[in-house]
């Protein structure tokens, strides 16, 4: 059930490799903080692959280490066997905010990843992107501006814009965060139906040990700061999931094993 951080699925090649990163930084006052310590991980392809750990752990940085907008301060990061050296165009990132465009209407938000890459012609993926946002079930919402449409419509057409170039790679950071609860459980329905028919290797970021188990082929446990790989937990439960899984004693059992692990390491501290 818990396998070693360098283990990948069964049948997969390597997407992410990730060996004895750490990552240092200076506070504005000149004191030395350490990130990340030490982090070896493979992750592949095809694979659904959550991080969970407390605030601070640096898990958000170590998504900027992969898509090449941090470099790290020692150890090496490789996408696709190549190392990450420059930023990555050929992935997809969610944040937690949709930081979209005010002025520009849902499908054109949507749209503005094809305009910023040259060779692509924005007429050609129109039809693609009225596809996606159809599918996270915004149809009709297509003309509307960002401050028409509530968070989660915000969220749903930051994600359609991440895959509208179809990347092999989703790397997505607590996209779930700022939702009400209701809506979560349609994100999470939504991003499992893309993810599973498109095939693609996601990285997910979150505070939530649910979401971590509902979507999750293996969950990466981190340490408290400086974030350091604690455990990682095997999911074993058959897709498609429902969102009734979260009921069984099998789904159960992995949040306890993860809870445990937080304990354990001093991420949740229980005094009775």
């Amino acid at each position: 059930m818990l396998s070693a951080p360098e283990s990948v699925g069964a049948g997969a090649t390597h997407c992410i490799r990730l060996r004895n990163v750490s990552q240092r930084f200076h506070t504005s006052g000149g004191e030395p903080v350490c990130a990340l310590e030490d982090v070896s991980l493979d992750i592949g392809v095809g694979e659904f692959v959550s991080i969970v750990g407390p605030s601070g752990c640096g898990k958000s940085t170590l998504l900027m280490l992969i898509a090449g907008l941090q470099r790290s301060s020692s150890g090496s990061v490789s996408v696709n066997g190549r190392e990450v050296d420059r930023a990555q165009t050929d992935i997809g990132i969610v944040f937690q905010s949709p930081v979209l465009m005010a002025w520009r209407n849902a499908l054109d938000n949507v749209l503005v990843q094809i305009e910023m890459r040259e060779g692509l012609d924005k007429k050609e993926y129109r039809g693609r992107a009225l596809a996606l946002l159809d599918k996270v079930g915004l149809r009709g919402f297509e003309r509307h501006l960002p401050n028409q449409l509530s968070g989660g419509m915000r969220q749903r057409v930051a994600i359609s814009r991440a895959l509208i170039h179809n990347p092999p790679l989703l790397l997505m950071d607590e996209p779930f965060g700022a939702l009400d609860e209701l809506t979560r459980d349609q994100m999470l329905l939504d991003l499992r139906s893309i993810c599973t028919e498109g095939g693609k290797t996601v990285l997910f970021i979150t505070h939530s040990i649910r979401e971590a188990v509902f979507l999750s082929d293996r969950i990466v446990v981190m340490t408290p700061r400086p974030g350091r790989v604690d455990s990682v937990l095997d999911i074993d439960l058959r897709r498609p999931r429902a969102l009734t899984v979260q009921d069984t004693s099998a789904f159960t059992h992995y949040s306890g094993i993860i809870r445990e692990r937080f304990l354990m390491n001093g991420a949740l501290r229980d005094h009775p």
